[in-house]
């Protein structure tokens, strides 16, 4: 049993954390059986509305108690009409491939902070332990709604300034998130900004807070998480290694092509939400490549995609579907939720001892 600061705050036998990812991965099969074999279930609220965020909580409030939601926080964007009018021209082939008309459902900035606010609502409502965030933070007087609910707060940071603001601002702890990290970069004090790798961040960020630091990128199992605390880390958080369990809700085609990848096929792209993010490269990163800088922002390059993701989906088709994942492929199995967690503290404490 690993004890320390974080698993006293948050309440968990174990110092782990499933990370949120959104898109209907984070199912409550997933976030239930994390929880409940000691470590924390997250939910990726990302892309949810109010609605089907309050459904799902209400409904894993009855397989758990302890658990969490990550939400998004709004970026500012702007309407560019010509990167609209070019990112839908590069879509054309793949639209006339599955027969799909161009989505003109384009969110606005109002609709994303209106969605956004309702969200807090729902967290601050139904009294959910943990909240988390990415892509920013959020304002003070949100933070004290959350605190006056008794509601922990975790923010996402890329570099150590963006932890020093996270730590500033009263959140609880913050999530470390290394370059190997899949999915969605969390940065957020700039837009652009070169990556640094987990194991040169966390102890840089562990020496200018003092709230308790998350490691997160690339890691799979108990050396990871051995190698984490050794860092200063209290806790590890994992992303592609729940991605691949049984009670993950990803696609199987994507828990497939992560279980056969190897390192040199991951890569970082915007061509699916217009965000850099970074997953298996496929047919249609290799098509965007050379639009990539020129697309929308986040989230209209995403709304954009939408159809043709889902689309790809349902046709098994993975050269158009985003395959987010870390830069440890070849460390994924294919096993339960509570198997990985129970491997990886036995291997973390014989390694510790």
């Amino acid at each position: 049993m690993i004890e320390n600061q974080f698993t006293k705050l948050f309440n968990v036998e174990y110092p782990i954390i499933q990370a949120p990812m959104a898109g209907g991965i984070t199912t409550n099969s997933l976030v239930s059986a994390v929880s409940n074999a000691g470590g924390l279930g997250m939910i990726g609220a990302g892309y949810m509305s109010p609605e089907q965020l309050r459904s799902q909580v209400k409904e894993l409030k009855l397989q758990t108690e302890n658990f969490g939601v990550n939400l998004f926080v709004p970026n500012d964007f702007s309407l560019v009409e010509h990167k609209i009018q070019a990112a839908n021209e590069a879509l054309v082939s793949v639209q006339e491939k599955y027969k799909l008309e161009k989505n003109t459902s384009i969110p606005t900035k109002e609709s994303f902070l209106e969605n956004y606010f309702e969200q807090i609502k729902v967290v601050v409502e139904e009294k959910i332990p943990v909240c988390s965030f990415t892509f920013g933070v959020p304002t003070k007087s949100i933070m004290n709604d959350l605190k006056r609910a008794g509601i922990s707060t975790v923010g996402t940071a890329t570099t150590v300034q963006e932890a020093i603001h996270i730590e500033q601002l009263g959140m609880d702890a913050v999530v470390a998130q290394g370059y190997e990290a899949g999915g969605h970069r969390g940065s957020f004090l700039k837009d652009k900004q070169r990556s640094i790798g987990v194991m040169s961040l966390v102890p840089q960020i562990v020496d200018h807070v003092s709230i308790p630091v998350i490691a997160a990128g690339g890691i799979m199992d108990g050396r990871g998480l051995a190698a984490s605390l050794c860092l200063g880390a209290k806790a590890v958080q994992m992303g592609t290694a729940f991605l691949v369990t049984e009670e993950s809700g990803a696609n199987h085609i994507h828990k497939e092509a992560i279980l056969q990848a190897v390192e040199e096929e991951i890569v970082e792209t915007r061509a699916f939400s217009g965000k850099y993010a970074q997953g298996i490269r496929n047919q249609y990163i290799d098509i965007m490549m050379e639009f990539e800088e020129d697309l929308p922002e986040f989230p209209i390059q995403n709304a954009l995609t939408q159809p043709m993701r889902k689309a790809a989906a349902k046709n098994k088709d993975k050269g158009y579907m985003s395959l987010w994942a870390g830069q440890s492929p070849r460390l994924a199995k294919y096993q339960t939720v509570k198997k990985l967690i129970g491997d990886t503290i036995f291997e973390a404490t014989k390694l510790i001892k």
